[in-house]
C-alpha cells in the first residue's frame, strides 16, 4: 500500500510537470515599441518606415519542451527507487529536477538554430517597431518598408 502511494505521488508531480509543458507561446516575428498602426478586424495592420538597423539573430526555442517533461518524469521514478522516508522524497525531488535539467539540455543541444534577422525600422509617425524573420528578401539599412502582417518588405 505504502509503494502506492508513493507511485501516486510520482504522477501527480509528472502530471503537473507535463501540464507546465502544455503553456502556449506568442509568435517571436514582431514586437511592438511605439505607438501602433490602427489594426483590421482580422489582427493585420500595415505601417510604413524606414529601416535603422539590421541584425542577424539565432532563432531558437524558449520554455520548457518535451524533453524537460520527460526527463523529470523518469528522474522522479527513478529516485523514488532510493532510500526510504525522507531519504526517499529527497532522492524523488532531486531526481525529477535533475531529469528535468538533463532533458532540456539534451533537447537544446538537439534542436537546429536558426538564423534570422531583426529590423528596427523608424515608423512614419515616429515609432520604432522591431521585425524579426528568415528572409532579408534584399533590404538595407535606409530602404522605406511596408510592414504588413509583421513582415517587412521594400516599396
Amino acid at each position: 500500500m505504502k509503494i502506492m502511494h508513493k507511485t501516486g505521488s510520482v504522477l501527480a508531480l509528472a502530471a503537473l510537470l507535463a501540464l507546465g509543458g502544455c503553456q502556449t507561446m506568442a509568435p517571436a516575428n514582431t514586437s511592438n515599441t511605439g505607438a501602433a498602426y490602427p489594426q483590421s478586424n482580422y489582427g493585420a495592420y500595415a505601417g510604413y518606415g524606414v529601416v535603422q538597423s539590421i541584425e542577424l539573430v539565432q532563432q531558437g526555442s524558449s520554455g520548457v519542451g518535451a524533453g524537460a517533461v520527460v526527463g523529470g518524469i523518469v528522474g522522479g521514478i527513478l529516485g523514488n527507487q532510493v532510500g526510504g522516508g525522507r531519504g526517499n522524497t529527497a532522492a524523488t525531488v532531486l531526481g525529477a529536477a535533475g531529469g528535468a535539467y538533463a532533458g532540456h539540455e539534451l533537447e537544446k543541444r538537439n534542436q537546429a538554430q536558426a538564423n534570422a534577422y531583426k529590423f528596427n525600422i523608424r515608423m512614419q509617425d515616429g515609432s520604432y517597431q522591431s521585425v524579426t524573420q528568415t528572409t532579408i528578401d534584399d533590404i538595407r539599412v535606409g530602404d522605406r518598408v511596408r510592414i504588413d502582417n509583421g513582415v517587412a518588405r521594400r516599396y
